[in-house]
Parts: structure tokens; sequence; C-alpha cells
């Protein structure tokens, strides 16, 4: 009989106790496993609403300035002058919230301008196409699209803003929120109707999209020099560093949740010591002859060893299996994208807790083993 096999046989002695100690494992490895995938769907989750726009730097009027609350055509164009048409893309754009109506039923709905040859380099179709500067068609975004039954707006139809009806050319794909501008339960409309319409050849911001990522910093600052080289007209935000903000927030929740779950962890290390030191009481006699037949002391730590282990990896298997459907619930009900648990990110917390229940139980039998194979051959067979 090998030593593991003599591991095996004292677990299985006491089952009872052996049964609760996996538990506690258990409930440490799902706790951190979960913890983990919900951290990790929650960045996830900010990945996806917040667009691509790490590329992106929005100028708008300062609000300490003295330049007013909107963008001149002649700041606009100073603007792209300053950014560098070589590399950057400028696309500036006006914004307001109106009502309209499409047939019977009535509502309100934010309205977009910008240019209409600079709809496309911002915005992408789903369906339709795009309208034109000379027309009388706009798009929808996918959200506004999708509650056509509450609103009436689809593609085709005929919406009135004002006395002015604009037929619905095209559909938008989900874009999700942005640092510049959240068309997803909007109107997009071409700045030439909405300067006649309004009566206004002003702009909210200007966007500007960089070629290249490395020349953000220069971009920005460039614009900063030219805008604002007496006073504060324009605010330049670099989208970049704030994106870095949001997703260094969800890494500290991960972080934080993390904590969480391994403190469940170590209070099963705790369970699975005290289970080893009871063991080793109740088997001094048992070491006692095991060591009066040649046992040496690394065997029997070995075999103690081995117990700790036997219970770290059947409560890891077993966690690891309910961590995956515990995973797929609070992804379900807390982020509401199960989809987010596929993600490799989110699946190697499974394995991370798995690894880190038999570390813990690993090291949780180390002083018990290290005890018993200390115990004297002699004095422990005089052990009543």
């Amino acid at each position: 009989m090998t030593f593991l096999d003599l591991a095996r046989r004292n677990v299985s002695r006491h089952w009872l106790r052996s049964a609760l100690a996996v538990t506690g494992i258990v409930i440490g490895v799902v706790a951190i496993a979960t913890m983990g995938i919900l951290g990790n769907s929650i960045g996830l989750m900010f990945n996806d609403m917040v667009s691509d726009v790490g590329d992106t730097i929005v100028v708008s009027p300062a609000m300490s300035g003295t330049g007013g609350d909107k963008l001149t055509k002649r700041q606009v164009d100073d603007i792209t002058r300053a950014a560098g048409a070589n590399r950057v893309i400028t696309i500036p754009f006006a914004s307001t919230f109106d009502k309209m109506s499409v047939g019977e039923k009535k509502g309100g709905t934010m309205i977009y301008a910008m240019p209409a040859g600079d709809i496309p380099l911002l915005l992408e179709k789903e369906a339709g196409t795009y309208p034109r500067d000379t027309g009388s068609g706009c798009m929808i975004g996918s959200r506004l699209a999708e509650l056509n039954k509450e609103t009436g707006l689809k593609l085709g139809a005929r919406v009135t803003i004002g006395d002015e009806t604009l037929r619905v050319v095209g559909v938008l794909k989900e874009r999700g929120m942005g640092f510049d501008i959240n068309p997803d339960y909007a109107i997009i409309v071409p700045y030439s109707w909405y300067s006649r319409h309004y009566d206004e050849d002003t702009y909210d911001q200007v966007v500007v999209k960089v070629r290249d990522v490395k020349d953000l910093d220069v971009v920005k600052e460039g614009i900063e020099q030219k805008m604002n080289r007496r006073e504060d007209v324009v605010s330049v935000m670099d989208t970049k560093a704030i994106l870095e903000s949001v997703f260094a927030a969800a890494d500290s929740i991960t972080v934080f949740l993390l904590g969480i779950g391994a403190i469940s962890l170590i209070v099963a290390g705790v369970s699975i010591l005290n289970v080893m030191l009871m063991s080793v009481t109740e088997r001094i006699k048992e070491i006692g002859v095991l060591r009066s037949i040649g046992t040496r002391r690394r065997e029997v730590m070995r075999m103690f060893i081995y117990e700790a282990l036997i219970l770290g990896v059947v409560g890891a298997i077993i966690g690891g299996a309910l961590s995956f459907g515990a995973g797929y619930v609070i992804t379900a009900v807390i982020v509401e994208n199960p989809d987010y648990l596929f993600n490799p990110t989110s699946l190697l917390y499974i394995l991370f807790g798995m690894a880190f229940g038999i570390f813990t139980s690993a090291a949780s039998g180390l002083y018990p083993a290290w005890k018993a194979a200390q115990l004297n051959p002699i004095q422990a067979l005089r052990h009543e």
C-alpha cells in the first residue's frame, strides 16, 4: 500500500469531516471564481458600452471662456488647421432635443446634425443609405429603430419635425455610449437641413479622429496652443485618458471582488488546517508504528500533504463546475449578458479559483504534516 493509498483511506475513514472540509473549499472556489467573473464582466460591459474612441479628441466651448456656448464656423476652421488635415478627420456637429411625430404618434428625440459627407466617417450604417445635403433624408439610431412599434420610426418612415418632414433613409449600427455623441436613440440629419430649419450657423462640438493614436498628444497640444493662446476659448478632451481611467476603475472593482472571494477560501483553508490537526492527534499511535518500522519523516509528511491535496483537488473540481453555473447566473442577472462568461478572460477566473483552492489546501496541510513528521516514535507508541 502506497502513502497515497493511505491518504485516500484516511480521508474516506472520516468521510463526514472530510466532506465538511471539501464543502469549505467548494464555497471558497465558487466565491473567488464568481467574484472574478463578475468583476471581469463589468469591465467587458464598460468596453462594450463605451465606443471605440481611444483615438478621439472632442473640442467644445470652454465653460469659463468668453467665446460663448457654441463654436463658430471660423473657430471650426481654426481647429481643423491646428489639428493638421494630413493626420486627422475633423467632424463638427450640432445637437438639440425637439418634438417629432410619425403619423399619429408623437414624442421627443435627440437630433444630431453634421455635414452629410462626414456622417460615414463617424457612424456606420446597418441598413439603407446615408442622407445627402441636398435631400430631405435622415438616419435613426439602432435602439430608436427597435422601438418602432412605439415611435413609428423605421426605414422608409416619414418623421415631422416642426413644420418639415424628413424621410428615414438609413438605420445606424448600434454604437453604444460614447464621449462624443450617443446616436443609438437619436435622429441624424445633415447640417445643411439643421442650419436652415433652426436658423443657426454654429456648432456644439468638434470631433477630431486621429489616424495614428501616436499623434493624439501632439494634435491635442496643437489645438490648445492655437485656440487657447490668450484665453480659454475651447475645452479639449482626450478620450483615451478617460477610457484609461474607466478601465482602471473596472480593474479595481475586479481586484476588490477577488479579495472578497479570497477571504472565503482562506477561511476554508483554516478549516482544513483544523481537520488535519485533529487527524494527527487521532493517529499519533499509527504514526509511531509507521516510524518504528522504518518510515522516514519526509514520507510521513508526504502522507498528510496527500490528504490535504485530496481534499483540495476534490473541492476545486466540484467548485469549478459550480462556478461555471454560478458565473452564468450572475452575468445573466447582474450584467444582463451571459455571453461574458464565455470570454477567455472570464473563464480564467474559474481556473484561478481552482488553483488557489488547491494551493490553499496544500498550504493548510503543511504544518500538520510537519508536526506529524516530528513526533518521537517511542512517545507516539506509548500514546493512549
